[in-house]
């Protein structure tokens, strides 16, 4: 059984006197038990509002969700707001995309870490400050017991991400959910992040769900890798087999895009047309439609299926890039 197993997820986001707006569209995946799998897409395809969905933080009201979400055979959106918060920190963590805005800018960050050790392993007080000064120690904050009595604005964005982590991370939850965890961070402080979520995976054995925009991430750190587009999963694939062929015109175009170090000089970027706001809606036809250089009459016509194209691997597309062409953009 998978840890984590979610079904036709959807999130739709109601407001009085406007139309309802889908941002999440019967999304499904799988988690395995110390697996990493990741979440890609661009701004606006729904993969934080899935996150926020699976951890139970969305409001109830003006956001209704539907599907399942089951976590070693409970769904979860079917407990209760008390029994969620039983279930977070100690079962479920999550590292958020801003630290600056996650952690209490009024509360010292030793007190941040605490909250989590007392409220779900009843630790008293003065051993769970030591406790937090082995987490931080742990993720890399230098002179941690110095670091417990200062506030988040005192430390570096690369420090404020790793108190974030050693909070996810004190109750050594079986699922850990990282939500663009490298944003607004520069490229060195990023490549020691990322090394610290995969030691910490290898070591505790957490399964991780990476979300990102960044598919030098996913090249880096997944395992399997769902892409969204427009709130639906439109391919699905193990990394391997994703960047050696990618079959769906948005998958290759995202790494089209991507700059490579043995390009020729002056060598252009081939992005990707339009914006994400340049959509038909799924159930008229594929949402990807407008933009896509594949795209044929029935495109915009008919809703494809997602349908699996051998190996496990799933794809929803009419016109699907060839794989002889699909492996120019990775051998080009």
């Amino acid at each position: 059984m998978a840890l984590l197993e979610v079904r036709d997820l959807s999130v739709v986001f109601e407001r009085k006197g406007e139309q309802p707006f889908t941002a999440v569209d019967k999304v499904s995946f799988d988690v395995e038990p110390g697996q990493t799998v990741g979440l890609v897409g661009e701004s606006g395809c729904g993969k934080s509002v899935t996150s926020l969905a699976i951890m139970g933080l969305l409001p109830r009201r003006g956001a209704k969700v539907s599907g399942s979400v089951r976590f070693e055979g409970a769904n979860l959106l079917d407990l209760s707001d008390k029994e969620m918060r039983d279930r977070r920190g100690r079962d479920l963590g999550m590292v958020f995309q801003d630290p600056l805005t996650s952690l209490n800018p009024v509360i010292p960050i030793g007190l941040q870490v605490t909250e989590v050790l007392e409220r779900h392993r009843d630790m008293p007080r003065k051993k769970a400050m030591v406790e937090a000064a082995e987490l931080l120690d742990k993720v890399g904050i230098p002179d941690p017991t110095r670091r417990l009595s200062e506030y988040p604005h005192q430390l570096s964005g690369g420090m404020r991400q790793r108190a974030l982590i050693a909070i996810a991370l004190a109750c050594r939850p079986r699922l850990l959910i990282a939500d663009e965890p490298t944003t607004a961070l520069d490229v060195t402080i990023q490549a020691q992040i990322l090394a610290l979520l995969k030691e910490l995976v290898r070591d505790m054995g957490t399964a991780l769900v990476m979300i990102t925009h960044d598919l030098g991430v996913v090249a880096g750190l997944c395992d399997e890798v769902n892409v969204l587009y427009a709130g639906r999963v439109v391919e699905k694939a193990q990394r391997h087999e994703l960047f050696g062929q990618p079959r769906h015109p948005y998958t290759y175009g995202l790494l089209s895009s991507i700059p490579r170090l043995d390009a020729p000089r002056g060598e252009k970027l081939v992005p990707i047309k339009g914006s994400v706001a340049d959509n038909i809606p799924w159930t008229q036809g594929c949402a990807f439609a407008p933009r896509c250089p594949n795209a044929l009459d029935v495109c915009v016509n008919v809703t494809p299926a997602q349908e699996d194209i051998g190996g496990g691997r799933l794809l929803r597309c009419h016109n699907p890039v060839r794989p002889e062409v699909a492996e120019e953009v990775t051998t080009a």
